[in-house]
């Protein structure tokens, strides 16, 4: 039996993005890769959240995202997976580099 997204997936329930705090940033010169876009958002993450959680990614340049295959159920959706996933985890910081090459979702991890 051959199953459809629509079998192995449940629809995606609308992102609720009136928690989440937007950072945009446009570093000067560009970023070198995945590595220092991701210690840049560990290090705005810190200065905004205690304890600060990475929850999801992407990566356009290898288009690769974390965790892995979370877009999979998203095909119908406008909403990426990674998005998703993170949203519905309660992030509440999302920082974008260099116009979305690079995305980062954190929450708080403090209890």
């Amino acid at each position: 039996m051959t199953r459809t997204a629509s079998t192995q997936c449940p629809a995606p329930a609308a992102c609720d993005f009136s928690q989440l705090t937007e950072l945009r940033l446009a570093p000067t010169p560009p970023l070198g890769g995945f590595e220092e876009a991701l210690a840049l958002a560990n290090t705005e993450a810190a200065r905004r959240l205690p304890e600060p959680m990475l929850l999801s990614w992407y990566d356009r340049d290898r288009d690769f995202e974390s965790p892995q295959h979370v877009s999979e159920c998203q095909e119908a959706s406008a909403t990426p997976g990674y998005v998703d996933y993170a949203v519905h985890r309660g992030a509440t910081l999302r920082v974008e580099m260099e116009g979305g090459r690079f995305v980062f979702y954190y929450l708080s991890a403090e209890l």
